[in-house]
């Protein structure tokens, strides 16, 4: 029988619960930075929730709303997510996901991000064999 029995479940529990976040710490911390609301307004992860509650959940740039089925206090597997919140979020939030998706960093040109350990090797190799100067006194030009 699901743990629906209870009347209230606090929100840091339920939110490590249905797999929103890793650890009831960091949903602690999420709330504490005003992340989670309940009808547009921040919530303490203390707060008590109920079955029909409806949970915003920022995770820049998207505002993700969760509305509860089921109460629990105890960690699931993925199947059983479903059964416990349902994802209400509106398609204008869904949109802004998909432009930063294609605005990412997907398809990034090969050789525009950092140098490889083979690509600082082979500045090395260059600067060794190039030294213009080499051993010169370029501040006493007057002998």
């Amino acid at each position: 029988m699901p743990e629906n029995s209870k009347a209230e479940v606090r929100l840091d529990k339920w939110l490590w619960a249905v797999r929103l976040f890793k650890t009831r710490t960091i949903a602690i911390e999420a709330c504490k930075k005003g992340r989670i609301s309940i009808k547009g307004v921040p919530v303490k992860a203390s707060r008590m929730i109920k079955v029909g509650d409806v949970v915003e959940v920022r995770k820049p740039p998207v505002t993700y709303s969760f509305e509860v089925l089921q109460l629990s206090e105890r960690r699931m597997g993925a199947k059983l997510v479903p059964e416990y919140m349902k994802n209400v979020t509106p398609p204008s939030q869904l949109e802004i996901l998909e432009l930063s998706r294609l605005s990412g960093y997907e398809g990034r040109a090969r050789g525009t991000g950092r140098p490889t350990k083979k690509d600082r090797r082979d500045l090395e190799q260059f600067n060794e064999e190039y030294t213009f100067f080499g051993d010169w006194d370029l501040e006493d030009d007057s002998e």
